[in-house]
């Protein structure tokens, strides 16, 4: 069912709140500009799949919807929530992601089309990566490729529950998801974007303070113009304004990268100005995590990753949904609120490690290729 009107989206949105569920998922290009361009929004509801246009109707009515106690089922969501909060100002209140939730029965985040046909035996159509979804009219293979995305949800979710219930994980998915969903969609604090440019830890201290300041302005035109931040200005230009800290238009001409729309009127006295903010500023590159661990814990951290590698090949679990490296150090410096310290997690690993860092525990070999928790005697 195609939607291009408020009318029959608002038809589609009172089905979808007295439903259990709703499966969803969007299509959306980010190559042109800085916030994600919502291009197509698929909904199933019942038995019915509906390709909702963006570009037609207010994708703020979306937001009754997401406000509803009825169950989003969506797939690998991080990025189609990072979109509809840019194009409703909400997200959906309720989530079951099925690629985040497969990870609790032994999968390693997989696509769509391969847990389709893993789960089901089913061949999803086949699109092209490079199809341009803004474009009007879609094609009948572009919209079937769309539905597909939604059409076998409902199945992987009852599927997945299924087996979660059997391994009494359901609780864990539903926190993993959770966090998933509240996790903030926000842009990046443009105090922080010269962080992001490869080459800024080769710049002499002095410069650092005037990279930060040329990029914090790159990336708020960015947002006020809605472009990439390099359309702006190119990375090396960024570094060779901060080498070179121009002190008037004039010095513009002759820094590397600079392009002559930069270099005059408006745009090259804001380059300048940015120079001038951040010319007497200190900026410090923050140590990596590494350097930020006490070094009597250092050795320690890659027997903890072993240990949560073994735990996840015991459990059937991705590794990386009982523990990542941060969270591994978040428990070190005991951190407030540490994901390994609380939930589900503490049960499984959580605990496990704190023995570890305290001295009351070690790990071995098995003599069969396995790892194993023992008692030490040297706490």
């Amino acid at each position: 069912m195609w939607v291009d009107d408020d009318s029959s989206l608002n038809a589609l949105i009172d089905r979808a709140i007295v439903s259990e569920r709703y499966a969803l998922d969007t299509e959306f290009h980010r190559e042109k500009t800085y916030f994600p361009k919502l291009a197509l929004l698929q909904i199933r509801v019942g038995d019915v799949t509906a390709l909702v246009d963006p570009l037609a109707v207010d994708t703020q009515l979306l937001g009754r919807l997401f406000a509803a106690e009825s169950l989003c089922v969506i797939h690998a969501a991080q990025q189609d929530l990072e979109v509809l909060q840019h194009a409703s100002g909400s997200v959906p209140k309720r989530i079951f992601d099925t690629q985040l939730s497969s990870g609790f029965i032994g999968m390693s985040t997989p696509s769509l089309a391969s847990l389709v046909q893993n789960e089901l035996k089913i061949s999803l159509p086949k699109g092209d990566r490079l199809t341009d979804w803004l474009r009007r009219p879609l094609t009948v293979d572009q919209q079937k490729y769309a539905a597909s995305d939604v059409d076998y949800l409902f199945v992987l979710h009852d599927s997945i529950m299924a087996r979660l219930t059997e391994l009494g994980r359901a609780s864990w998915a539903a926190e993993a998801c959770e966090e998933l969903r509240t996790r903030p969609n926000v842009p990046q604090d443009p105090s922080e974007a010269w962080l992001r440019i490869k080459e800024v830890r080769t710049l002499k201290p002095s410069s650092r303070g005037v990279a930060q300041s040329v990029a914090d302005w790159r990336e708020r035109k960015a947002m006020q113009l809605d472009m990439p931040p390099r359309r702006v200005l190119s990375d090396i230009a960024l570094l060779g304004i901060a080498h070179a800290m121009p002190r008037s238009i004039a010095d513009l001409p002759s820094i590397r990268g600079l392009e002559s729309r930069q270099v005059g009127g408006q745009v090259g006295q804001e380059i300048v100005d940015a120079v001038a903010r951040g010319r007497d500023v200190e900026a410090k590159i923050p140590h990596s995590d590494h350097d930020d661990v006490d070094k009597e814990f250092r050795p320690a951290l890659s027997l903890i990753a072993a240990w949560i590698g073994e735990l996840a090949r015991v459990h059937h679990v991705d590794a990386t949904l009982l523990g990542t490296r941060q969270d591994i150090m978040n428990l070190v410096r005991k951190t407030a609120n540490s994901r390994l310290s609380t939930g589900w997690r503490a049960e499984i690993v959580g605990r496990d490690i704190e023995k570890i860092l305290s001295g009351e525990a070690g790990l071995s070999f098995d003599g069969r290729g396995r790892l194993r928790l023992l008692p030490t005697t040297l706490h």
